[in-house]
């Protein structure tokens, strides 16, 4: 029986994942190991991961769970099924006023803290992935990071655990009963793990250096201090779960206590004239009380440097210079300023090349972490094309740091990685850095390799350090776990893994390996490909960000497809023309080219801009002829459209309100590249009344009403369009408004840009420049666009302009509708009638546009009592026509978003966006407008 088979008797089809393009997507984690899996499931509950051990026991097939991907060491990656649990398993509750938080795997770190952060709260670990890692991964890594050192890791912040074992049992160290039910039901395993103990404390060796290991961080082998810590069986064996990697059981839910998150910060960066000078001032500097002290050496400074907003003197630094990120954290100002002025009795003892300067400003610290988050994909991002970015985690006592540094710098010469840096925990003596490495010959992967042997002897032997400090085990330093802790110890946590899961299912060849070459097997090529793709290391910092990632590929895949795709080729391999035409849905059509990608990457990739591209050099000639042609016509095409939306509400009004949507579902089953109807069109009422010349007003700005609120009207209210909306609520305040476009041959181009017409979007926005040049009296008057994503457009249609559209361009002010309302209506607000709550849906340009976001929550601030702007509120997918193409899109993406609004009482929901607000009506049941329509309800003349 085939494997498909066997996993559709336990999953729905929806919930196997076995085509090429998937298995190849999930080939790659953040890691350099490349191993294609031979299918990937996505369970939604313990029984179905239950039958799925059944399933592995039976067929020797290995079990690999995966959450956020973003594992360092090889530890997310197989050949066996893999196991997607970053979807289905996304519940987080906070218990006790804030105290602890009930979650499971797939809750990303950051949006833990987010629903913790009105409690003034915070998970313990803080690694700087938690925008992208998942609770799964944090746990199953013992994961640290900046601020919560050895204390507030995740093995001493997991409060309970809830597991199942290899053997499909489960238990939970929450309920009493399965203390007594595990001593019952497992009588070997919980004897064994009690005689471990008693070895381990009658000891005193073993005892001794178990203790030692663990008052610096390591996650190297099994977490071999429950033995000393915990007593029961139960509790042994669940702190044992914490940074096994998964190779010992699954997590299915962890309540973890919180630790507090000081309202109340100073954030700064200290510059020395070389790194043994800045290691020196960590100690003092720890002693006066900072929480965080982050080391960056002369090279990772210069991987950043470009970043606008930084400090000058970066770019200036001597080389050999060095930089030491300080944060101090307190619960009330006068607590701050103590440790701030401990600080500086201390800082003329410290070799600083300019005084050190704190700030306490969120926008300033958040750039500074920024920064130090994203330092290993910003090094990533300027190695040469074709090598690995590599990146090791190891530890050494704080004291020694600056020696150890010194000769660990002195390998990289040795071994000739010229470009590689050193950054890290400087306060807990926990460094990473990186190398580029090409392992494309074998000559380069025994440079690899003899180069491991002597960091080991240096971490190991020289200084008694940890091979590992945070990012786990994993593949690359398996073979090693025996060298680290000595033959007994490696002894006791081989008997664990034999005992827990005798048949080696789970993870197999992470943490216990015999294999003395398995770091350097099974090694990622990182071929040249493309601009856009040469940069990404395949962090995954991008993928909670995109709308398509619960549907079909998130931009790490995209990428990680197109590598592939281009190794295929050069192979002549007869899978690259599956795998190419598997891309194009999962690829290109169902990609929203919203670029919110890009506003989390640290080194700025725009997968919708890759997207753009291919879409271009996909087209026919007669494609792109056909797009000039309707670019050259647009005001017979808007008629066109407009007509035939005024024709499907007539149809509509006259058959019932889902006759249009019937019709084009039974449409699209012959042709399934016809739009479907959304319920929520209707056909724009006449703009023939509108008047504009009722008022005389000094303060003028000239609207260019968008292609769609010229087509499409509001179903609420059908009578009011929103042209008509933007002028009400202007004679309101006293501003005088010109109306642009009413033509109708011209618009923002986007129509064109999305799908990577170039010459078409070109015509379209050097014709609408020059339209507006007109209409703005030469640039005297701003133009406000009532939609955000077509202001996005023309913000950014500069490089397709004509040299004399350029300097057009440049005399003009381009606003957004929420722009608008926050700078010329606000100010002149009088009597305002205030809704009691509404919801928010920030749209993706909203984010891309420097502050539009917050002027956008705080006109709805100055409407409503009450604004809530859903947690998981991002794209929702429709990326002008995709919704209408592909409303698979739109239903995945606007998922989470939907359960946080659906049980609200809400008086309105506002976007800006019609096409968006289309999106999440359908999707929410709620009815989105525009958030014109809420200032024209609410402002009183």
């Amino acid at each position: 029986m085939s494997l498909d088979v066997m996993l559709a008797d336990i999953f729905p089809s929806d919930r196997i994942k076995m085509n090429l393009i998937d298995l190849v997507a999930y080939a790659s984690d953040a890691g350099f190991y490349n191993l294609r899996p031979r299918a990937v499931v996505l369970p939604v509950s313990e029984e179905e991961v239950i039958r799925l051990f059944k399933l592995a026991h039976e067929q020797n097939i290995p079990v690999v769970f995966r959450t956020g991907g973003t594992s360092l060491s090889g530890q997310s990656v197989t050949d066996g099924i893999l196991v997607d649990l970053s979807q289905y398993w996304r519940k987080a509750t906070v218990e006790n006023e804030g105290g602890s938080i009930r979650v499971q795997p797939g809750v990303i770190g950051a949006v833990a803290n987010v629903y913790l952060k009105k409690f003034g709260r915070k998970i313990g670990p803080d690694p700087a992935s938690i925008n992208a890692a998942m609770i799964g991964g944090i746990i199953s890594n013992n994961a640290s990071g900046m601020c919560c050192g050895v204390s507030n890791n995740s093995y001493h912040t997991v409060q309970y655990l809830r597991f199942t074992l290899p053997d499909g049992k489960t238990y939970s160290t929450e309920v009493k009963e399965d203390y007594a039910r595990f001593s019952e039901e497992c009588p070997q395993l919980s004897a064994q793990l009690s005689a471990i103990r008693q070895q381990v404390l009658g000891n005193e060796q073993i005892y001794s250096k178990i203790r030692k290991k663990y008052l610096t961080k390591n996650t190297v082998g099994y977490s071999v201090n429950a033995f000393i810590d915990f007593a029961e069986p139960l509790d042994i064996l669940a702190h044992l779960l914490v940074g096994a990697e998964g190779t010992l059981g699954f997590i299915s839910e962890a309540v973890m206590q919180t630790v507090p998150d000081y309202p109340e910060k100073a954030t700064g960066l200290l510059y020395f004239p070389d790194i043994y000078t800045a290691c020196q001032a960590i100690v003092p500097i720890s002693d006066t009380g900072a929480v965080a002290i982050e080391l960056m050496d002369r090279a990772s400074l210069r991987s950043v440097e470009h970043v606008p907003g930084l400090p000058t003197i970066i770019k200036d630094l001597p080389e050999g210079a060095a930089a030491l990120l300080v944060e101090y954290g307190a619960p009330s100002k006068d607590y701050l300023n103590e440790s701030l002025a401990g600080f500086q009795q201390q800082a003329g003892n410290f070799s600083l090349l300019e005084p050190a300067a704190f700030t306490s400003i969120p926008q300033q610290q958040a750039l500074l972490w920024k920064v130090r988050k994203g330092m290993f994909p910003s090094v990533g991002a300027v190695r040469k094309s074709g090598t690995t970015v590599i990146l090791e985690d190891v530890a050494f006592p704080v004291a020694m740091l600056g020696d150890a540094i010194v000769d660990l710098q002195s390998l990289f010469r040795k071994f000739g990685y010229h470009q590689a840096i050193i950054f890290g925990h400087a306060k807990d003596g926990n460094i990473h850095f990186v190398v580029t490495q090409s392992f494309n010959s074998e000559t380069e992967v025994q440079r690899y390799e003899q180069f491991m042997a002597e960091i080991v002897e240096l971490v190991v032997n020289r200084y008694d350090g940890a091979l590992k400090a945070e990012h786990g085990t994993g593949r690359n330093m398996a073979p090693f776990v025996e060298t680290e802790w000595g033959g007994a110890i490696y002894e006791i946590m081989k008997t664990v893994k034999n005992l827990v899961d005798p048949y080696n299912i789970l993870n197999p060849g992470v943490i216990i390996n015999p294999d003395p070459q398995a770091h350097i097997t099974h090694l990622k090529e990182l071929p040249s490909v493309e601009s856009e793709v040469d940069k990404c290391i395949e962090c995954g910092f991008c993928e909670h960000k995109c709308p398509s990632r619960d549907l079909t590929l998130t931009p790490r895949r995209r990428i990680v497809v197109r590598r592939e795709l281009v190794k295929l080729k050069q192979e002549g391999n007869a899978d690259y023309k599956k795998l190419l035409d598997q891309y194009k849905y999962q690829g290109l059509d169902t990609c929203a080219v919203d670029g919110l990608c890009a506003t989390v990457c640290p080194v700025d990739i725009n997968t919708g801009d890759l997207v753009k591209r291919l879409r271009k050099e996909n087209h026919a000639a007669w494609n792109n002829k056909l797009a000039l042609m309707t670019s050259k016509n647009f005001g017979v095409v808007l008629k066109t459209v407009k007509t035939a939306v005024r024709l499907g509400t007539a149809v509509n009004h006259t058959f019932g309100a889902n006759t249009m949507t019937k019709a084009t579902r039974m449409i699209r089953k012959i042709a399934p590249s016809f739009p479907l109807w959304s319920p929520q069109l209707t056909g724009a009422p006449s703009t023939g009344s509108i008047n504009t010349t009722g008022i005389d007003a000094t303060t003028k700005v000239v609207y260019f009403a968008s292609c769609i609120s010229r087509v499409m009207g509001d179903k609420l209210h059908p009578k009011a369009s929103i042209m008509e909306r933007f002028v009400n609520v202007s004679h309101k305040v006293g501003v005088g408004v010109i109306l642009a476009g009413n033509s109708g041959k011209n618009c923002c181009g986007q129509i064109y840009s999305s799908k990577g017409f170039t010459e078409a979007h070109s015509h379209m926005v050097n014709a609408t420049i020059s339209e507006l040049w007109a209409h703005t009296n030469e640039g005297a008057y701003p133009v406000v666009l009532d939609i955000t994503s077509c202001t996005y457009t023309l913000l950014n249609c500069r490089s397709a302009l004509t040299d004399e559209n350029k300097l057009r361009f440049d005399q003009m002010r381009i606003l957004d509708s929420i722009d608008y309302l926050y700078e010329y209506v606000l100010p002149r607000a009088g009597a305002v009638k205030r809704k009691n709550h509404i919801a928010l849906h920030p749209v993706c340009s909203s984010y891309k546009i420097p502050g539009l976001d917050d002027k956008f929550r705080k006109v709805a601030e100055f409407f409503s009592h009450k604004v809530t702007i859903p947690t998981f509120a991002g794209c929702c997918g429709m990326a002008g026509d995709r919704g209408f193409l592909f409303p698979e899109l739109t239903r995945s993406a606007t998922a989470l978003e939907a359960t946080d609004v659906v049980d609200r009482k809400l008086e309105g929901c506002y976007s800006s966006s019609k096409t968006c607000e289309i999106a999440m009506s359908d999707n929410t049941k709620k009815n989105y407008q525009s958030i014109l329509n809420l200032a024209d309800e609410c402002l009183v003349l």
